[in-house]
């Protein structure tokens, strides 16, 4: 029998929202300094090595063989290849082009659990998902500032990433159930820390082993710290609850992440927000609201089956 989880299914994704939230601040700051692949290999090297000692500390155990290739083949797509061209397409396109393009990730996420799950589609999960993603569009001023669209390969790179995150959320689902959560996390990571590795060693414009030479220390561990907080804590967390509730409503949670983002920008650069984006935000915390009743009980419920 599974332990239950020491913490509610929303307390979990909530978290793991901030910690996304947190780390695309940092993210934006260290694209000005550092490549987008060889970022990518700074982040994911220290996060790849503390979920291994985590591993070794809490003795997790290994599970079966025939799990191992499709956690790999996740790995490699995410964080792998879909961070690869989150970080590529950041290069060229707003803040809040990208964060509208985000935001539609959780519709992605409901069709696919739809498809491939059998995951029952709700009409009130889908006017949640909704009212998150008007609140993020308002957040973001999206509705303002989509003339200033210029990097149409950008965009695409972006709804590339997107399209991986919702496949990764979708078939990870399918294995979470049985395999601990803190390995999973270990082996997916070091699965996208050698796609990331191999992508350096070709030396492609965005990013060669030659760029080490040029980063100054304190960005390398300002990069090293993001990464611990994007992927080492932020996917531990959402494993752990994605193991007690439908990816459907665990993907649904994204829409939070832009109010963390405005938060901090507020605290740390001094920003303000408009009307129009406090309603948007307003809208966040409503669905936020009416997402974390869903999951209430959920984790009780499965670890009572």
């Amino acid at each position: 029998m599974r332990h239950s989880p020491r913490f509610p299914p929303a307390v979990l994704l909530v978290a793991a929202c901030a910690l996304w939230g947190a780390a695309t601040v940092l993210n934006k700051a260290l694209l000005a300094s550092i490549n987008p692949v060889t970022l990518l290999v700074v982040q994911l090297a220290p996060s790849a090595l503390f979920l291994w000692a985590a591993v070794l500390a809490t003795a997790c155990p290994a599970p079966a063989k025939s799990y191992w290739l499709p956690l790999i083949a996740l790995g490699v797509l995410n964080p792998g290849i879909s961070y690869t061209l989150n970080l590529m397409g950041l290069a060229s396109v707003s803040a809040s082009v990208s964060t509208l393009l985000w935001a539609a990730e959780p519709l992605m996420i409901l069709g696919l659990a739809a498809l491939v799950l059998g995951e029952k589609v709700t009409w009130r999960l889908l006017l949640v998902m909704l009212l998150g993603g008007l609140g993020v569009g308002l957040v973001a001023n999206v509705f303002g500032g989509l003339g200033d669209v210029t990097a149409p390969q950008g965009i695409l790179l972006l709804l590339g990433a997107v399209l991986c995150c919702a496949v990764y959320t979708v078939f990870s689902r399918k294995l979470v159930e049985s395999v601990d959560p803190v390995f999973t996390v270990a082996l997916q990571q070091t699965a996208g820390l050698g796609w990331a590795v191999a992508l350096l060693l070709v030396r492609t414009p965005f990013g060669s082993v030659d760029d080490f030479q040029t980063i100054p220390p304190g960005i390398l561990a300002t990069a090293a710290v993001s990464g611990l907080l994007y992927y080492a804590a932020a996917y531990w967390l959402y494993i752990a609850a994605l193991r007690s509730v439908p990816a459907a409503v665990a993907g649904s949670y994204f829409n939070v992440i832009p109010i963390f983002g405005v938060g901090l920008a507020y605290v740390f650069l001094g920003e303000t927000l408009t009307p129009i984006q406090w309603m948007g935000a307003s809208a966040i915390l409503a669905s936020t609201y009416v997402l974390v009743r869903l999951t209430n009980g959920m984790g009780s419920e499965r670890s009572a089956e």
